[in-house]
Formats: C-alpha cells, structure tokens, sequence
C-alpha cells in the first residue's frame, strides 16, 4: 500500500487499464512522449516566471549533478521560494542529438510540410551526410552504453519512419534491457529476423493468449449452453466442408497439370503475407527486442540505408536523440514554459484561471518531475491536459516478465528522483492508450486516459 499526506491510496500497479477513468496517489507510468502539457489550477503560477540568472543557472547545476530535491507537502509563498524556482529549471532540461537551430527535430513523423523550404547545405552533399551520420553512430553508441550501465534509464530514436524507445534493466516491470519499435512494416521486420535480431508483436501474443483462453471457457461452458454451442459448431463445420469442396474442385483441373501442390503453397504464403502486411503502420506493429537482442538492434539501426530519408525535406538528416541524461555529441535544450492568466465567467461573476503551457519534446519523468512541483506550490490542486505524439501511445503496451525487479531497479544510478524512478519501474497498465487528462484534487490524482 501506499499512502499520501495519510490518505491510503491502492498501488497504480493494481488499477485496471480498462476503466477510463481511474484515481490513485500515484499516476501510472505514461511512456509515449507529450508535445504540450496545459496545467490549470485555482492559485497562481506566477513562481514560474521570470526566473533570475542565479535560479536559472542552479537549476542547470542541480540537473548535471543529479542532486534530487525534495520539497516540503505545500509551500505558502511559492514566488519567494528560491530552492522551488530552482528546482523548476531543472525539470525542464533534456539532451539531443543532431541540434541544428534553424530545423525542428522533433517529431520527426508526418512534419514535412512543416520542414518543406528550411535551408539544407547536406541535402545533395554525400560526404557532409557521411560526417552526420558518423557523429550520430557516436552518439547512438554512447547513449547504449550509458543505458547498459545503468547509468541512463531510457532513450528515444526518432526518425522520419519510426520511433524506437530503449529502456534499461529494471525499468517497466522488465528485468532485461528492451527496446520497442513502433509503427513497423513487413519489409523492417523481415530485415531485422535477416540480421538475426529475435523479437516479438506483442499484441498478436495477446491475441493468441486471448484465443487459448476462449478455447479453454469454451470446454467449461454451462451445459445449457452446450447444445447451442453444438449447433453452431455443426453448422462451422459444413460451412468449412462446403467450402473445403469447393477448394478441391477449384483445384482439379491443377491437378490434372501437376501444378496443384505448388499452387496452394504459394496462396498459403500470399495469404500469411497480407496478414502480416494488414498490421503495418498500425500501433499493433509494435515490435519488442529485450536482453542481448537490443545490441544486434544498435548496429543493424546504424548500418540500415532506410534510416535516413534519401529524399524529401528530411533527407540526409540522422535520427534525433533524446534523453533525460547528457551523452556524447548532446547539446542540452529545455522545454519551454509560459504562464497564463485568464478571467472566466462563473454564474454572474468572473473568476480567475491561471494556466502553465510546457512545450516540447516532454518525456516521462519530466512529466512526473513537474506534477511533484505542482503538488507543493498549487497546494494539491490543478489539472493538466496532455497533448500526446500519437506513434509513441503504443510504447504503454505490457512487457513485463513478471520476475522481481525491486533490486534491478534500486541499483540504477541515473540522477532522477527516486519517486520518478519508482514509478518507471512499474510495469505499464495503459495498453494502446495514454493519459490525456490528469487531475489532482486534494493530493489525489485522478486520471483519463
């Protein structure tokens, strides 16, 4: 059990993914990546302004020394709370790679109209492409070995196709490093299985755990409704027959050519082919790698010519790198934060709505990190609107291994909060889905997803 300012709250791990809304001390782990958070609460933000040179630079300090900051449950004059502005700046740090000033490198799918007209000096220069590409190997390889070191908790490789989010031993229920792929085609997971790489759809291995399930309920069924059941069984099975016959005396004439067996195989095969075909570009083709499999993942990402777009106006540009943890070749950014006051009418009266719009690229602990500091200066209360990249929601699928990972977790050294850290070491309960609305009323927050 866990509990908050003595209210006893049941463990997120315990709250089914299925109810839309649900409500617990603690907000399950959202793994897809935000692009805009909108808080709203009945007290001010105005401690989120204006930050002086001192607090900005601390905050900076704070975040490469990974000094955790814990903040008392409320605090009544937040705009004169030094350590709690501090603390703010460095919530809103995180690292990438390439940085390039004039183009925005995140999200990388479904933005070229956006990146249509920008200057690229490397669109039709070879060895400028090959400088770039050979950087970000670097960098690639680096950010892998700081998360085998279980130095960094997880990373995102964005390209123009797909997104990849690598996560370390201990971290969402799983006690081996993984790796999710998301949305993939046919072509990509054949060239993976080519390079040796093992993996698996997890939603097709719901499915068929589904399947054996039904398979099971249906020999345990009541004896009432066994005889309907028989029926449609019946009527199944002369259907398949019927239709069976019909195959065959479709086939005969092949028969007779001496080409029918050569024939079926290949229609067994277009058949398995378009099933597999039917998933690309779904969120159901999310693919997971885990334990050894994600370093045979690293070099085949490196070496694959698809990587990069050839043409279009993302061609030659390397996969954007981000991450909570600096890296070699990262340039630190920070996401953007402006407060907002507004006036709305309530009954005859107008009331006072103050807001905070984070922008940017906003990963998972940044989430976490932020409603902490809101916790402590709106006194428990605000909500926030969560503004989703939607090729990311699926990365919420289940892949725990069900083995205990309270050590494997506890031995990570990767400078965020040890309540960050606890909860991305929950296995995920939010499926497809993701949270778009989370709210905090008297410490308790309520969630919709």
């Amino acid at each position: 059990l866990l509990c908050c300012n003595f209210v006893f709250c049941k463990d997120p791990r315990l709250t089914t993914s299925d109810t839309e809304v649900s409500s617990s001390c603690e907000f399950p782990v959202d793994w897809s990546i935000k692009t805009r958070l909108l808080f709203k609460s009945p007290h001010s933000f105005a401690w989120a302004d204006h930050l002086k040179a001192q607090e900005e630079s601390q905050g900076f300090v704070q975040h490469c020394r990974a000094t955790s900051i814990n903040l008392p449950p409320s605090i009544q004059e937040p705009k004169l709370s030094t350590e709690l502005r501090c603390a703010f700046q460095q919530s809103l740090v995180y690292w990438l790679h390439p940085f390039l000033p004039w183009l925005q490198l995140f999200p990388r799918i479904g933005v070229d109209r956006k990146v249509t007209g920008k200057y690229s000096p490397w669109s039709h220069d070879e060895a400028l492409q090959q400088v770039l590409m050979s950087e970000w190997s670097l960098s690639f390889t680096s950010l892998y070995n700081l998360l085998r070191a279980r130095l960094c908790p997880y990373f995102y490789v964005c390209t123009y196709q797909f997104t990849v989010l690598f996560r370390a031993a201990g971290l969402a229920g799983n006690d081996k490093i993984t790796a999710l792929i998301s949305p993939t085609t046919r072509g990509l997971r054949e060239a993976m299985k080519n390079d040796g790489i093992e993996f698996n759809l997890p939603f097709q291995e719901i499915k068929k755990r589904k399947y054996n399930s039904s398979a099971f309920n249906v020999e345990t069924v009541l004896a009432s409704d066994s005889e309907t059941i028989g029926k449609d069984a019946e009527m199944d099975e002369e259907q398949v027959l019927s239709s069976g016959d019909d195959e065959e005396e479709g086939y005969s004439w092949l028969e007779e050519m001496g080409v029918k067996d050569k024939i079926k195989k290949t229609g067994i095969k277009f058949c398995k082919e378009r099933q597999e075909v039917q998933l690309d570009h779904k969120p159901e083709s999310v693919v997971l790698v885990q334990g050894t499999n994600t370093f045979t993942l690293l070099n085949f990402l490196i070496n694959c010519k698809s990587l990069v777009a050839s043409a279009g106006p993302q061609a030659g540009i390397p996969p954007t790198l981000l991450s909570p943890i600096a890296f070699r070749g990262a340039t630190m950014q920070t996401l953007k934060a402006r407060s907002i006051n507004v006036k709305t009418q309530v009954h005859s009266q107008y009331k006072d709505i103050f807001s905070l719009e984070i922008v940017g690229p906003i990963m998972p602990h940044s989430l976490h990190s932020l409603s902490m500091l809101l916790k402590t200066a709106q006194k428990g209360t605000f909500s926030a609107m969560c503004y989703t990249h939607e090729p990311t929601a699926v990365f919420n699928t289940g892949t725990s291994n069900e083995k205990s990972i309270t050590e494997e977790s506890k031995d990570l050294r990767t400078g965020l909060h040890p309540s960050t850290l606890n909860q991305l070491a929950l296995p995920p309960t939010l499926g497809k889905s993701c949270i778009r609305l989370l709210e905090m009323n008297d410490y308790i927050y309520t969630w919709k997803s």
